[in-house]
């Protein structure tokens, strides 16, 4: 807990180089090959939340989609949706030039807000997401498909890594760690738990609704990645079409409520997503409780 982000832990710098670490994802999703994010369940605590420093990066990492060909459809299905919010938190964060400028470069936090090289590799995470993710749940022995997915995934790990991630990541913590009833019926094993990638991809639509005035270009940006298609300049739905289409179309959640919350239960999701503060103060419109919960309360299903 020393380590743990504050401020559910105190938020301590290693002191020192770690050992090195060579990653080997077996899922198309987290990038964590690529970022310097380790995250964590704390059961008692119920919340989900993480440990965060540029020493935490892997030294290497090999990236094989043949290590993704026995993953069921909802693994791939889970992962992939998780590559591509991600993707676009990163690319519609606050621009780095408006975050105070720390004393010393030490001091510096690992999200940094959108910025000229991450927006390079979380906008081709987002294309590749809308052409081959659908591809690579369909079909396992789709390797064209699940080998995109995989290298967009190290993509978006870039991206993110980099720029950072908000409202949705944010949300979804409490949304993984309040309960633990829901079982996937596409997962494998008995445990209950909420994949990350639906978790993260239920509140989304409504987040860039409410994100949208903050730069209307880069959302309609992000949809045009997603799917090709050309907005209208006030299109605020255009984005939140676009991920509710793929959504339907790989099977997964559409809401909150699916995962056995109900409107009564949105208090302590807005103090679960208040907590990670770490993350909100890289969304380009910082949200207030009372916005977190309209959210909430959209995303419910």
């Amino acid at each position: 807990m020393e380590y743990v982000n504050a401020p559910v832990g105190r938020g301590r710098q290693p002191g020192e180089a770690l050992r090195p670490l060579l990653a080997l994802p077996t899922t198309p999703g987290s990038g964590s090959e690529a970022t310097t994010v380790a995250i964590l369940d704390l059961p008692e605590l119920r919340i989900k939340t993480g440990i965060s420093h540029r020493r935490l990066r892997p030294a290497q990492a090999i990236v094989d989609p043949q290590l993704t060909r026995s993953a069921p459809p909802a693994v791939i299905a889970s992962a992939g949706l998780d590559v591509v919010c991600h993707a676009a938190e990163s690319y519609l964060s606050r621009p780095y030039t408006s975050r105070p400028r720390p004393a010393t470069p030490g001091e510096r936090p690992p999200y940094q807000g959108s910025n000229p090289v991450a927006d390079l590799w979380s906008a081709q995470a987002i294309r590749n997401g809308g052409q081959f993710l659908r591809r690579a749940v369909r079909d396992a022995a789709d390797e064209e498909a699940r080998g995109a997915m995989m290298l967009s995934a190290t993509m978006a790990g870039v991206g993110f890594g980099s720029a950072g991630v908000h409202i949705p990541h944010a949300c979804a913590y409490p949304i993984a760690g309040l309960k633990h009833d829901y079982r996937h019926p596409g997962y494998p094993g008995t445990r209950n738990f909420v994949p990350h990638g639906f978790s993260v991809i239920v509140t989304a639509p409504a987040a860039f609704r409410f994100t949208f005035d903050s730069a209307p270009a880069r959302h309609l940006a992000a949809a045009t990645m997603l799917t090709g298609q050309s907005y209208a300049e006030d299109d605020r739905d255009a984005l939140p079409e676009a991920l509710l289409s793929l959504m339907r179309d790989v099977n997964a959640p559409l809401g909150v409520r699916e995962f056995g919350y109900d409107d009564s239960d949105i208090p302590a999701l807005v103090d679960g997503a208040m907590k990670q503060q770490r993350l909100l103060n890289v969304a380009p419109r910082t949200p207030t409780a009372d916005d977190l919960a309209r959210i909430f309360a959209e995303s419910m299903g």
